[in-house]
């Protein structure tokens, strides 16, 4: 094929002396190739399961490679070729480029919902053109590329690629490998037109240039709608700084999870006045372990009463203390958006129990609240079942279960009796709110432990 732009020769040759099958025109000419590719998957569809586990066999022995047992245990269990499959799970097993060039023979024939290559040390050239196949095919609508850190700049120049013409990729995860320039670069590259909705870039070292990058391109993306960016050791001077000028320019995304980071106070302070750009955008902040502590919530309580969208905040593992929710208590009665929000180990004790229940009381649509690993006891117990006497929207509160010592032993049944009065009440709610279905915010994972009340409905994963 001809007219190939400098960076598609780039991105799609390979190392002198290596023959590549896969290869693609021009952007101009993807509609007229993607009608091939689509006609040699339909006559995939006339495989059986049988010919297409030969084929793989066969391909393995030219490559001299061993076929992956894991990938033909996989190929066991398809039911439909005609269909997406659900998941081709290759994370933990070891790739090659002979190993990923074996794989065509099953991509060739079956299209998955799911990819993970998690932790496959991928090398540059064999994530090349494993990526390369995975466009071609249109193999993936998930994609899990973690854990590959010797992609190389071929690896994802290519993913840059896939990430730029895929038809049906809407997610990708690319965590736990540093995110060094031309990573950023790629990726950024791509975000500028990609059709992705969720991106996972869990600890990837963004802290400094790489999010500068990335966030230059998300200042102009208008299809993600899910950021995650967990653990990347965000500070509260630059990073912040950037995470507010995303959220002043970007109005499509809908989720953005900065836990685990170190925004802090003064960077909560930046987004906070960022949040108030968010006229019909943001609704899912989770701020969760950030060093944040009751003197931040000043700033969230300026914007609290303005913000229309935000139905999601988690605020949990900070040190907010009983002051921090007295902080918050006007702003939260005023706001009419936020429907759950997360309060877990944050150093509440009954007296802040007590203004949350003020807070129920006057609250008509909040739904959830997590107030986990807190020194709520029987007092604090008291006000939060009194409170969901009037209220009419919470329709779960998630508590711990085991009993907390108290200066008298009767007070420790009471906590018992409290506990189960909270649970009738809640399901009277969720039962008069007639299926209401109630997206829970995404748990700490130290909070999966911890048994929550189980919903009368059933929710949303």
């Amino acid at each position: 094929m001809t007219g190939h732009s400098e960076e598609d020769t780039t991105s799609l040759s390979v190392k002198e002396g290596r023959e590549k099958r896969v290869s693609f025109p021009p952007d101009e000419e993807m509609v007229s190739d993607f009608v091939e590719s689509r006609v040699q998957l339909q006559e995939a569809d006339s495989l059986s399961l049988t010919d297409i586990i030969l084929a793989y066999k066969q391909s393995c022995e030219k490559h001299h490679v061993k076929p992956n047992p894991k990938a033909l245990d996989q190929l066991k269990q398809i039911t439909c070729v005609t269909d997406r499959a659900r998941c081709f799970d290759l994370s933990g097993e070891r790739l090659d480029y002979c190993s990923c060039e074996s794989l065509e023979e099953i991509l060739k024939s079956v299209q998955f919902d799911f990819i993970s290559l998690q932790g496959a040390e991928l090398e540059e050239n064999g994530a090349s053109s494993l990526l390369d196949m995975f466009l071609y095919y249109e193999s993936a609508t998930h994609l899990d590329v973690s854990s590959n850190s010797g992609m190389g700049f071929s690896g994802w120049l290519s993913l840059s690629h896939l990430l730029r013409q895929s038809g049906c990729l809407w997610r990708l995860d690319a965590c736990n490998m540093p995110m060094v320039d031309y990573a950023a670069q790629a990726l950024s590259k791509a975000l500028l037109t990609s059709r992705l909705t969720v991106l996972h870039l869990e600890n990837t070292c963004l802290s400094g240039k790489p999010l500068f990058t990335l966030v230059g391109a998300l200042k102009r993306n208008v299809a993600l709608q899910e950021l995650y960016l967990s653990e990347n050791n965000l500070n509260s001077y630059q990073d912040s700084m950037q995470l507010a000028d995303l959220l002043k320019y970007n109005s499509t995304l809908r989720t953005l999870d900065l836990s685990n980071n170190s925004t802090s106070n003064s960077g909560l302070e930046e987004i906070c006045d960022a949040l108030s750009f968010q006229k019909t955008g943001l609704r899912t902040l989770i701020l969760s372990n950030n060093h944040i502590t009751h003197l931040g919530m000043s700033h969230l309580q300026n914007v609290l009463p303005r913000l229309k969208t935000l139905e999601t905040l988690n605020l949990g593992k900070n040190n907010l203390e009983n002051r921090g929710i007295h902080t918050l208590k006007e702003s939260l009665m005023i706001n009419r958006s936020l429907l759950q929000l997360g309060l877990a180990a944050t150093g509440i004790t009954c007296e802040g129990a007590v203004t949350l229940a003020e807070i129920l009381a006057e609250s008509p649509q909040i739904q959830r609240l997590d107030v986990r690993q807190n020194q709520v006891l029987a007092g604090g117990l008291m006000a939060l079942s009194l409170a969901l006497k009037i209220n009419r929207s919470l329709i779960r509160l998630d508590l711990d279960q085991h009993l907390k010592e108290e200066k008298e032993d009767f007070l420790v049944e009471t906590q018992k009796t409290l506990l189960s009065r909270i649970s009738d009440l809640c399901v009277v709610n969720a039962t008069a709110a007639k299926g209401t279905a109630l997206l829970p915010a995404p748990p700490d994972p130290a909070d999966c432990a911890e048994t929550t009340y189980s919903l009368p409905t059933q929710t949303a994963e």
